[in-house]
C-alpha cells in the first residue's frame, strides 16, 4: 500500500528502561510454563465456580521492546527525489557519502548524488567514444601530419626559389665560336637580379633570335644564381651568288656571311634557296665526310633527284637523290681510296649497291 504524499511514519515512543520487560531466558531467568489444561468453558454471563470475574481481573499494560534491543536496525523516513514516492531506509545502506548514518536523505544530498552520477556517466561515455574512435583519430592525425609536412616543404622550396638568394647574377655562354659570347651576355643583361624561376624565357628567345649564326639554344638554371646558355651555331655548307655578292649560307638557306668574293673552303651551290634542289644539295653536303667535303668545289641540283658534285681535279660524282646519302658517302670514300681522282673521271653512286666508275 502506498503512503500518501508527505506521510511520515514515526516509531512509537520507547518506554523507560525500568519498565522494559525482559526477554525470556535473559539474565538466567526461566520462562513461565504454559498451563496444560484448558479452562472450562462457561456460558455467557456466568463464571466458573471459584473463578474471578473478568471485570475484576487486574489489567497489565502492553509493553513493547525497542527495535535496537531486538537486534534490528532503526528505520528513518526519507523522501525519494524525482518519482514522488516516499519510503523508509536504514542507516546502514542508504546514507550518502559524507552524511552521518542514521540521518534522513536531504534534498541537497540527493542533488549532490545526482550530480555525481551524471559526472560519472559523462566520463564513461567519453571514455567509450575515445575507445571506439581511436583508429579514426590516428588516421586523421597521420593525414594531418603528412599534409603539414608537405605544406612546409612546399613553402620552404617557394621561399628559397623566389628569395633574393636565388637571384640571377651570372650568365654563362657555352658553344659560341663565330658568335661573340660577350654580345650574347650583353643582350641578356636585363634578366640580371631576377630570381631564376622567374627568368623571362620569351625575352631570352627574342634577344637570341637576333643572332643569325645561332641555330638553336638551350637555357639551364644553375642555382644559386647562374644562367647557362648553350648555343648551337649554324654550319655553312656553301656559297650562293646573290646580286653581285656571295652569300655563305647554311642548310636552311640562312645567310651567315656576305662578301664580294666567295669564301674559301666552301663549294658553290648552283640552286636557288628554298627550292627542292637546294634542300637535296644541302642534305648531300652535310652527309659527306670532312675529307671529301674539303675537295668539293661545286654542287648542282636542278631537281631533288639529280644532285651532281664536282671535285678538285675535275672528277664528277653522280649522286642522284638525297636518299641513302650516308651509305652513298661510305661507298664513294671506298671508291676514291682504290681509284683516286686523277685516275677516274666520274663516280656514279646513284645506285650504291652497283657503283660505276667512268
Amino acid at each position: 500500500m502506498k503512503r500518501p504524499q508527505g506521510f511520515e511514519h514515526r516509531p512509537p515512543p520507547l518506554p523507560p528502561a525500568a519498565a522494559r520487560p525482559e526477554r525470556p531466558g535473559a539474565s538466567g531467568s526461566k520462562a513461565t510454563p504454559k498451563p496444560t489444561s484448558k479452562p472450562a468453558s462457561t456460558s455467557p454471563g456466568k463464571s466458573a465456580p471459584g473463578s474471578t470475574p473478568a471485570s475484576s481481573a487486574p489489567t497489565e499494560p502492553i509493553r513493547t521492546q525497542p527495535a535496537a534491543s531486538a537486534g534490528l536496525a532503526p528505520v528513518f523516513p526519507f523522501r525519494r527525489t524525482g518519482d514522488g514516492e516516499t519510503g523508509t531506509g536504514t542507516a546502514t545502506g542508504n546514507s550518502p557519502a559524507g552524511q552521518p548514518p542514521g540521518q534522513p536523505l536531504t534534498p541537497r544530498a540527493a542533488r549532490s548524488r545526482l550530480r555525481g552520477a551524471r559526472r560519472a556517466r559523462k566520463q564513461y561515455e567519453r571514455e567509450e567514444v575515445r575507445r571506439f574512435t581511436g583508429r579514426s583519430r590516428r588516421r586523421r592525425t597521420t593525414w594531418l601530419v603528412g599534409l603539414g609536412t608537405l605544406a612546409a616543404l612546399i613553402g620552404f622550396v617557394l621561399a628559397g626559389a623566389y628569395s633574393p638568394l636565388m637571384a640571377l647574377r651570372t650568365i654563362e655562354v657555352v658553344g659560341a665560336n663565330r658568335v661573340p659570347a660577350d654580345q650574347v651576355t650583353a643582350a641578356l643583361e636585363d634578366q640580371l637580379g631576377t630570381p631564376l624561376p622567374l627568368v623571362d624565357l620569351a625575352a631570352v628567345r627574342e634577344e637570341l633570335s637576333r643572332f643569325r649564326l645561332i641555330r638553336s639554344y638551350a637555357v639551364e638554371s644553375r642555382p644559386p644564381g647562374t644562367l647557362v646558355v648553350r648555343i648551337v651555331e649554324r654550319e655553312p655548307i656553301g656559297v650562293i651568288p646573290s646580286r653581285g655578292d656571295f652569300d655563305l649560307v647554311d642548310a636552311a638557306g640562312v645567310v651567315i656571311l656576305s662578301g664580294d668574293e666567295p669564301q674559301a673552303g666552301y663549294p658553290a651551290i648552283a640552286a636557288s634557296v628554298g627550292s627542292p634542289g637546294f634542300a637535296a644539295a644541302a642534305a648531300v653536303v652535310e652527309s659527306l665526310p670532312a675529307g671529301i667535303r674539303t675537295q668539293l668545289t661545286t654542287v648542282t641540283a636542278a631537281t631533288k633527284d639529280d644532285v651532281t658534285l664536282t671535285l678538285d681535279g675535275g672528277a664528277r660524282v653522280v649522286w642522284g637523290s638525297a636518299e641513302e646519302s650516308d651509305y652513298k658517302a661510305v661507298v664513294l670514300a671506298a671508291l676514291m681510296v682504290g681509284h683516286p681522282v686523277g685516275d677516274v673521271d666520274e663516280y656514279d653512286v646513284s645506285s650504291p649497291d652497283s657503283a660505276v666508275l667512268r
